[in-house]
């Protein structure tokens, strides 16, 4: 069971909003997952990036790996911190 860390799909018809999540690589985009990482609201004006620092390093500790929005999300949020 390959675990990574990615986005699952919240919001209604042309409003998204997205949960970043850790799910088994097989489930379905907005299926079943093993926990919520935090948050990405493209719509804002700039865009809100929420994540949890201590789950998100925990997560890759164990293995799971983030997807390259995933990654370019972590990166920017880094990077409005510093």
């Amino acid at each position: 069971m390959a675990v990574h860390i990615r986005l699952t799909r919240r919001g209604r018809k042309k409003c998204p909003f997205y949960r970043i999540v850790v799910a088994d690589s097989q489930c379905a985009r907005d299926g079943k997952f093993l926990d919520i990482l935090g948050t990405y609201d493209p719509k804002c004006d700039p865009a809100a990036v929420k994540i949890d620092t201590e789950k998100l390093n925990h997560w890759v500790g164990k293995g799971a790996v983030p997807s390259v929005t995933v990654r370019s999300l972590i990166r920017k949020q880094a990077a409005s911190a510093a």
